[in-house]
């Protein structure tokens, strides 16, 4: 079963390096869309349907944080798993994401297998299919 995914990024390049990085992790990715913000990853939200949420933390008019807080306000966006994409990997930070409700977190830059691994138990896929599919069964993964 393929899963729609939502890349909420300020970069234009990163949301396509991370588009990238699903393919060649070996997930099955349906639809992906793309926000440049919070504001504009709501609007997004309004008209689709999404099963995960990768966000950056820093971003102009609403930052990563402001979108959690607005989406676990939203009854119909409260319970989308939401993966941080970010630069920033304070453990202050970090922890004040999971108390928003992030789902997952990533440091950017990250190697596709590091996203594989965050992602595929969120969308109910097994690392070690996801990395057979990647052609990496040998690495350690269940």
């Amino acid at each position: 079963m393929s899963h729609n995914v939502l890349i909420v990024d300020d970069s234009a390049t990163i949301r396509q390096m991370v588009r990238k990085v699903m393919q060649m992790a070996g997930l099955d990715v349906g639809e992906v869309y793309e926000a440049a913000n919070g504001i504009e990853a709501l609007a997004q939200l309004a008209d689709r349907d999404v099963d995960v949420i990768l966000v950056d933390i820093n971003m102009p008019t609403m930052n990563g944080i402001q979108l959690l807080t607005r989406m676990k306000q939203n009854a119909r966006l409260k319970d989308i798993p939401i993966v941080i994409a970010s630069t920033e990997g304070s453990k202050q930070r970090i922890d004040q994401m999971k108390e928003f409700g992030a789902s997952g977190y990533v440091r950017k830059p990250f190697q596709p297998e590091q996203l594989r691994d965050v992602l595929a138990p969120i969308l109910g896929v097994s690392s070690h299919a996801a990395a057979a599919a990647d052609g990496n069964a040998d690495d350690g993964l269940f």
